[in-house]
């Protein structure tokens, strides 16, 4: 049986303010139709097609081949925007669910059971209905004891006791393929907006002597829509109050789950403890028994088990099990912090490896290097690997001690075992085993500085005797 889903993202969202389609703004840090696609992936439908019209190219380039577009060149409601997908759907198509680019949290169990009412009701329509507290400017909609929608009554055309009711209209449904299509040909623009609505598909199907029924939903939390930047941010902070919960049911700690934020695609291993403040974003993956935070922020960074990070920033990297990276870390893109490695504070590693056991502890810049296992980058330590043109690499064989306040002047490689001594300059290459150091020869005048004051002192006094003969 073939059952199709019916997308509607025509309308570009002009209450958004945004040069940017109302349905890619993120939530979660992913677009809010990818979300829709990502719940119907799990949904037993063999067709999606996704109904565009302003700024298309924006929304077909984010969403990509995998659904089909149907054009609205014109924005003339929501049932214009159905008619604009039937000439798409399958023959075979028994079924369709029509849901918004806007509501971005409907679940798949949703939209299955949404599905599984008509198909076992055999009804033309099922309404998804949702008991609201506040309800106040909502269609009500009216069921029978049997569960068929009597009426549904716009606010403004209702009654104080018809008010009262607080089932809504989510305005999501699902048809019968073939009595959707009959009636929305009946569609017609016969009101103030002139506009052709898909609430309007249901009293055409009832004169028809077909069956309309209601679907309550569980959560209401999931019809929630957006229309601007205050409800894009109402809904951020309901997605992310269930994404939280969802993390912490699996087993992952957050001392502070209303400042904890965790971005759709990120994942998390059992027994990891999130501090107040950690921001995870894009691919993140953490591993079991870390502790992030607080203050830290990840982007598509890998992270392995028991792995710590604290007042940090961590971008498209790698920190190793048992590392610590922080307090005060920068970890820039390419960077991979070894088994047991640690980086300390104010330190600053672009595009390197800092191999197993090895320590950056504190105030050091690591750029374009590699660095092996169980070395020790001293205090103030600089790869200088850029020349204003180019960027070269260095390399820092295992066991090395680098000295603080020594600058590798790349390219450049210190060997296995080697020395060099704090303070140091190096621009060549320093052998397995070698002890380095460059520094300038050191000049000291003894009594200089003795001498120097008194001569200021002298100078002083002249220059207010002068003043006072004058």
């Amino acid at each position: 049986m073939g059952r199709t889903a019916i997308i509607l993202a025509g309308g570009l969202g002009t209450r958004m303010k945004s040069s940017l389609h109302k349905v890619l703004h993120p939530i979660l840090g992913k677009p809010m139709i990818l979300h829709i696609l990502h719940q119907l992936m799990k949904v037993d439908i063999q067709q999606i097609i996704v109904v565009v019209g302003q700024h298309r190219e924006q929304v077909m380039e984010v969403v990509g081949t995998s659904v089909e577009y149907a054009i609205q060149e014109e924005q003339l409601g929501t049932g214009h925007a159905v008619l604009a997908a039937l000439p798409l759907v399958k023959a075979d198509s028994k079924s369709t669910v029509v849901l918004y680019g806007d509501a971005p949290l409907i679940q798949a169990t949703t939209i299955q059971a949404l599905l599984d009412v008509q198909s076992e009701t055999a009804a033309a329509g099922v309404v998804l209905t949702a008991r609201v507290e506040n309800p106040t400017g909502l269609g009500r909609v009216f069921v029978d004891a049997g569960g068929s929608v009597e009426k549904i009554v716009e606010e403004r055309d209702a009654s104080p006791e018809e008010r009262e009711n607080h089932c809504i209209n989510t305005g999501i449904y699902a048809f019968d393929t073939r009595s959707l299509g009959q009636a929305c040909k009946k569609l017609t623009p016969s009101n103030a907006q002139k506009e052709y609505y898909l609430t309007d598909v249901l009293p055409l199907l009832k004169q028809q002597g077909l069956r309309v029924v209601a679907s309550e939903i569980a959560n209401s939390d999931e019809i929630a829509s957006v229309n601007d930047r205050v409800q894009l941010a109402q809904v951020e902070k309901l997605a992310q109050a269930a994404r939280n919960r969802e993390l912490m049911q699996s087993g992952v700690t957050m001392l502070h789950p209303e400042s904890t934020y965790v971005g759709a695609d990120v994942t998390i291993g059992r027994d990891t403890v999130l501090y107040p403040a950690t921001h995870l974003e894009g691919k993140t993956s953490i591993g079991e028994q870390c502790i992030v935070g607080p203050n830290s922020r990840l982007l598509d960074a890998t992270v392995h088990d028991n792995a710590t990070i604290q007042y940090s920033v961590v971008l498209q990297s790698v920190v190793g099990e048992h590392a610590s990276v922080g307090p005060f870390a920068y970890i820039r893109p390419g960077s991979t912090i070894g088994e047991h490695a640690k980086v300390g504070d104010f330190v600053e590693i672009k595009n390197t490896h800092l191999g197993k056991d090895s320590k950056v502890s504190h105030l050091a810049y690591l750029g374009d290097a590699y660095v092996g296992e169980r070395v020790n980058i001293g205090c103030g330590v600089i790869t200088v690997n850029y020349d204003g043109e180019k960027k070269y690499r260095t390399e820092v064989g295992d066991d090395s001690f680098i000295g603080s306040n020594s600058n590798l002047i790349a390219p450049v490689r210190v060997g296995r075992g080697a020395y060099v001594c704090a303070g140091s300059t190096i621009t060549n290459e320093v052998p397995d085993d070698a002890f380095a150091i460059g520094r300038a020869h050191q000049v000291t005048k003894e009594q200089y500085v003795k001498r120097w004051k008194l001569k200021r002192q002298s100078a002083g006094s002249a220059g207010r005797e002068s003043q006072d003969e004058f």
